[in-house]
């Protein structure tokens, strides 16, 4: 038993069909960053946001922030499935996530929900950038990214309802 345990420490017999590029892996890392840091947006803005309207909020609040967690263990295992490290660690997520900041302490709840729809688009955004390369090389993770794609961008225009009013507000990518 010692001879096949010590032999498992120096031999790796497993030929996986498939290992992810370093494109790919940065692609999802970046996604994974993204994920994270709107998972950590999501509860900052959970404990903080006050208001007009503010349980509605809290508690969509708390629905974005596991959808965000859900979705960043997804990637996160997806990652290690095609042979890819994932790091969400604090200072990388700081250091690498390309959503704008939370603003620290208390925030209105319509500042709070330009913020958080902010942040979900983002996050959608990176999805949308990386998908085309994604489904080259790897079909079965793109369908990860529409899956994330769909539920962030369903979260964010339940969220930006909000904000809107009938009739006289429309999205800024919206003509008239």
């Amino acid at each position: 038993m010692t001879q096949m345990t010590d032999r498992h420490k120096t031999v790796h017999s497993s030929h996986p069909a498939f290992r992810a590029s370093a494109q790919l892996a940065t692609h999802l890392q970046q996604l994974l960053v993204d994920i994270t840091d709107l998972h950590l947006q999501g509860k900052q803005a959970h404990w903080n946001v006050v208001g007009k309207n503010f349980r509605d909020l809290h508690l969509q609040l708390d629905e974005i922030v596991d959808a965000a967690r859900a979705f960043g263990d997804d990637v996160a295992e997806r990652m290690r499935a095609v042979y890819v490290t994932p790091d969400a660690r604090a200072a990388t997520v700081g250091h690498q996530s390309s959503l704008p900041a939370f603003p620290a302490g208390e925030v209105d709840t319509a500042v709070t929900v330009d913020l958080v729809v902010g942040a979900l688009y983002g996050v959608s955004a990176t999805a949308r950038r990386i998908h085309d390369d994604v489904d080259a090389e790897d079909p079965t993770t793109a369908d990860l990214l529409h899956t994330i794609i769909e539920r962030i961008e369903q979260l964010a225009w339940m969220v930006d309802a909000e904000n809107r009013t009938a009739g006289a507000s429309v999205p800024e990518n919206i003509a008239p």
